[in-house]
Order: C-alpha cells, then sequence, then structure tokens
C-alpha cells in the first residue's frame, strides 16, 4: 500500500481519502491523545462517520456551512472531517474571539449549524443573537443543558457514505486572523489538504508513522490544521491535541511526558520556552521542529539547537496557502533566513515599479501553488487585489540573499523608511533579541518634532531583568554595533508584553498608535 494521502482528478472527498489512507491496516494505532484520552484510527473513523450523520441529521444539506467553534480535541477532529465526508463545509473559527467577532462570522458565512465548546457558548450565543443569526447551536459536549448536545446526536449509525466531490470544489473555509480589518472567509479545496500533507509533511519535514506531533498552533489556525490534522493523519502517526492554552508550563512536560518527536511552533513560544527554568530538562524524544507565523530570529534558532541538539525549521505561510510555501531545509538551515520555496511551488519578488527583484532588492513576494485558495467570501474586490493569474500576493516584503534563500523584511505596510533608506523592522529586532536582557523585541517607526521618522523598539526584558534607561543605552549600542547607523532604535520603551493577534503575531499598527 502506498502511504500518504493521494489525490486524484474528479471524484475525491478529502475526509475520506485521509479515513482510508488508514483502515484497515492501522484500525488500532493511536491517532489521537486528547483531555479524555486515547484514541484509536478505528474509533476516530467511526467517530467521523457519527458527527457527519449528526450534521445531516439536525437539517444539514451538501453545501451548507457549519461553524466549528471548539477546543482541540478529538470531536474537533472528527467534526471537521464528519463535516467534509457528508459535503458540508467545516468553517473552524478562532475560540480567542468576542461576541461581535462572531457575530460577524455567522452572518457573513450564513452558516446552519455551529457546534461550539461548552466555555465559548455564552460568547458564541451572544453574537448570534446580535447578529440575528436563525442557526443551531450544538454544544461540543454535555455541560450545558440549554443546547443540544453532540454527544446527544452524534451516536454510533455505522459507515457515513461519502459524499461525491469534485478534487477542485470547496471543501472548508478559515477565517483569516483580521488584523487589518475584518475576518475574511478563505475558501479551500478538497486537494489543497493532501497537497500541503505531500509537498510540506512529506517531502520537506519526512513526516513518518512512527511520529508523534504536537502542535501549539491551534485546529482553527491554517498553520494547526496542517500540523495537527492533516499531516498525522496522511501517515498514520499520532498527534497530542491539548485543549490549553500552550504556556512553557504547559508545554516542556507534555513534549516529555508524550515522546513527542516533532514540535511545531511560533517564535515568541520558542523564546518563552527557552527562558523558562522547565528548559534545563529538554525534551529528549524531539527529532525535529517547526517555526512559523514570524521570522524565527536567528539567535533563537541556534539557542535551541546548541541546547537540545533539535533544528528549527523556519518557514512562511498563509492562510491563503494553507500551509508553508517557503522553508528552510532539515540540515541545511539558513538562521536569519526563511528559506526557499517549498516543493510544488513557484515564488517571485515584485518591486514596486512592477519588476522582478534583483538579489538583495526589496519585494512584495508572490506565490503560486496547488493549495491556494478559491478566493475571499463574497469579497470580489479583495479576491480581484490577492489573487492574480494564478498567484497570490502576500503583502509580505522579502529580499534574496546570495545563497537564494529569501529573508523576511516586514509586511508592506510595517516597513520604515529613515533617512530616505528603507529599514526592516523585523532586522532591528532581530539584532536586539541577541542581547541577553531581551526576551522580546518589536520595532516601528514614530515621527519627532520635524516630522520625521525615526525608529522605536518596544523591549520586553528577560525575567529579573529591569528595563532602565542604562539598559535602554546598553541595547542602543549594541544595536548600532550590529547595524547600520541609521537603523538602530533611537528610542527604547520597556513594557511587560507585547500586543499580539490570537495566532502570535505583533500588532505593530497598535504600538504606533501607542507611539
Amino acid at each position: 500500500m502506498n502511504d500518504g494521502l493521494q489525490v486524484s482528478k474528479g471524484d475525491f472527498n478529502a475526509a475520506q481519502a485521509l479515513i482510508e489512507a488508514n483502515l484497515p491496516r492501522r484500525a488500532n494505532k493511536i491517532a489521537i491523545i486528547d483531555g479524555a484520552g486515547a484514541h484509536t484510527y478505528g474509533e476516530l473513523a467511526a467517530r467521523i462517520d457519527a458527527c457527519g450523520a449528526a450534521l445531516l441529521a439536525e437539517g444539514a444539506r451538501p453545501g451548507d456551512r457549519v461553524a466549528l467553534c471548539m477546543l482541540d480535541s478529538l470531536d474537533m477532529v472528527a467534526c471537521f472531517l464528519g463535516s467534509i465526508k457528508a459535503g458540508l463545509i467545516p468553517a473552524p473559527l478562532n475560540t480567542l474571539l468576542q461576541a461581535g467577532d462572531y457575530a460577524h462570522i455567522l452572518a457573513d458565512s450564513g452558516a446552519r449549524l455551529a457546534v461550539v465548546s461548552s466555555h465559548i457558548l455564552d460568547r458564541v450565543g451572544a453574537g448570534a443573537a446580535s447578529a440575528g443569526w436563525a442557526g443551531r447551536i450544538i454544544a461540543s459536549d454535555p455541560s450545558d443543558p440549554a443546547h443540544c448536545q453532540l454527544s446527544d446526536l452524534a451516536r454510533s449509525t455505522g459507515p457515513l457514505a461519502a459524499a461525491p466531490a469534485d478534487s477542485a470544489a470547496p471543501a472548508f473555509w478559515l477565517y483569516s486572523s483580521g488584523s487589518t480589518g475584518r475576518p475574511k472567509g478563505v475558501i479551500h479545496r478538497h486537494a489543497s489538504l493532501g497537497h500541503t500533507a505531500d509537498l510540506f509533511a512529506r517531502q520537506v519535514l519526512g513526516l513518518r508513522e512512527d511520529d508523534v506531533i504536537y502542535s501549539a498552533a491551534k485546529l482553527f489556525f491554517a498553520y494547526g490544521l496542517g500540523n495537527a490534522l492533516t499531516f498525522p493523519l496522511s501517515v498514520g502517526a499520532t498527534v497530542v491535541l491539548l485543549p490549553d492554552r500552550p504556556t512553557p508550563e504547559v508545554v516542556w512536560p507534555l513534549l516529555r511526558s508524550h515522546d513527542v518527536t516533532m514540535f511545531f511552533g511560533v517564535p515568541t513560544l520558542y523564546a518563552s520556552m527557552l527562558a523558562h527554568p522547565e528548559a534545563a530538562s529538554g525534551a529528549p524524544a524531539l527529532r525535529l521542529c517547526v517555526s512559523a507565523g514570524e521570522p524565527l530570529p536567528a539567535e533563537i534558532g541556534r539557542r535551541w539547537r546548541e541546547h537540545y541538539a533539535t533544528e528549527i525549521i523556519d518557514g512562511v505561510g498563509s492562510t491563503e496557502m494553507l500551509h508553508i510555501f517557503v522553508s528552510n531545509r532539515p540540515g541545511a538551515v539558513r538562521h536569519g533566513a526563511s528559506g526557499i520555496a517549498t516543493p510544488g511551488y513557484e515564488l517571485r519578488l515584485v518591486t514596486e515599479d512592477d519588476r522582478e527583484a534583483a538579489e538583495g532588492e526589496l519585494g512584495e513576494l508572490h506565490v503560486r501553488g496547488p493549495s491556494a485558495a478559491a478566493g475571499y467570501w463574497n469579497q470580489p474586490e479583495k479576491s480581484a487585489a490577492t489573487f492574480q493569474d494564478g498567484w497570490v500576493r502576500t503583502g509580505d516584503r522579502f529580499r534574496r540573499d546570495e545563497a537564494g534563500h529569501f529573508v523576511y523584511c516586514g509586511r508592506a505596510d510595517d516597513m520604515l523608511k529613515v533617512s530616505g533608506i528603507w529599514v526592516s523592522p523585523t532586522e532591528v529586532e532581530a539584532a536586539l533579541v541577541e542581547h541577553e536582557a531581551v526576551l522580546e523585541a518589536a520595532v516601528v517607526g514614530v515621527t519627532d518634532q520635524n516630522n520625521l521618522t525615526r525608529v522605536k523598539a518596544y523591549v520586553v526584558p528577560r525575567a529579573g531583568v529591569e528595563g532602565d534607561v542604562l539598559l535602554a543605552e546598553k541595547l542602543k549600542a549594541f544595536a548600532k554595533a550590529r547595524l547600520a547607523p541609521y537603523k538602530y532604535p533611537r528610542q527604547i520603551e520597556f513594557v511587560p508584553e507585547l500586543p499580539k493577534t490570537a495566532t502570535g503575531k505583533v500588532r505593530r499598527h497598535v504600538l504606533r498608535e501607542q507611539g
């Protein structure tokens, strides 16, 4: 049998393909470990069928959207795949949003049903009421008697027939984080799950059946959906799902107790884990780590490698492309760079005057590949601006270094022009975090009394370090010694934490407003 999720043209139901990749040969192998215990591939397959049948029994019809606002668990996976298998279109939602956000998404998506974890019911219910949403809420656990219970609906019903679907047809939606406006529904196709599993998880990471995976990014993120659902299920690996917030106090013991071999994190978490007392014990089973969401500072990557003899593979992905399309390679990590194109993807850098950028020159990154979304739901103008002739405009600025690796230089609207020269905030931030007193840093442009742009850094000191005038002067000198003179921060403000989106990205526009 050929391992992995095989994508074919024509009739292709992504959920059925994932399930059949593991049955019957792996029916008794552990697929998921969550807060309720361990679940085999056979049990997962049965739960997928039961959840899909339950949603159909509640009145959903093929093509209807089903909002999933659920903690990471067996039932989150089962509802996502059960929806797809039944011909419905699941839309995983960020569990950290407020009622107003849910009101917008429920109204925008036109979802027929919403499956919601108990501790989020009040917020989703308030959003549904304010939007005048006419759909039905199903509680995903038995803790709220006021709502219909998934556990009551999803009885064993036997096999569920997979709804016929074309590989290019819409299979699920993901809502963008909304860091630059209202969340947008991103429409993904059946074939895209298989493409990301093959091109990144198998060909770049070398994911195996004997791997145990943990992803700090949750299933409602594009990054987490691949890490913790598509990738492990595509090769028959085991995934650990944690409903809690992934703090170092929780993650370090989890990595050790479950002998996790592949860990997917974000830069801020890696930095916090290195600074935590639990870091001394490490996680001996780890063979590879992955980072995305924001560029991984070179110093963090080097320190992690020195401490644990394990590489962090930094990469770049987006909701529109579903997963990582620029990545470093195991055994060939270039610290401070995002890497090269993932197999199957094409990249180009386009300058402001619409030409191909030369080596070392800044340009907006455009990407083309098989996992590109079909567009944004009900947003024709934004779709036209982002999806152009097969290329997806990322809005990110990069340059190519002498080795052909792509180096992230910030969002187009984050770039600073100081003394008539472009400055990348991430370059300045990377210099600052090399200092032993700095845990995190974010750089923005502020206007001085002469209406000129100057570089300002917001710095989170390490535990036990006092952020004072003396340290600020030391950091300025430290950065000046590593950067061109016009790039070092003229102002440094110490803060207890940086404002971030739910995906862990720094909200620089908030810092600009403060500055």
